[in-house]
């Protein structure tokens, strides 16, 4: 998978690492894929919740020790 950006949001609490997706996000172009890290463990829920607000895909979600890793596509 290719990834375009990314961004590390650890030490993070919501709803920051959402705020910065958003503001990373709308610096792409459609299409181009983000990752965020992060290591809120209610990330997953917000992530999931953001993309289905937003029309953002979430394409992929995965747990790496204490870090989240998300993936969205760019509307």
């Amino acid at each position: 998978m290719q990834i375009d950006k990314d961004l590390d949001t650890r030490g993070l609490h919501c709803p920051l690492p959402i705020l910065k997706a958003k503001r990373a996000l709308a610096s792409m172009n459609s299409g181009q894929t983000l990752r965020v890290i992060s290591t809120d463990a209610g990330s997953p829920r917000d992530f999931q919740a953001f993309a289905k607000q937003t029309g953002n895909e979430l394409m992929k979600q995965e747990t790496l020790g204490t870090d989240f890793i998300h993936v969205l596509r760019r509307r």
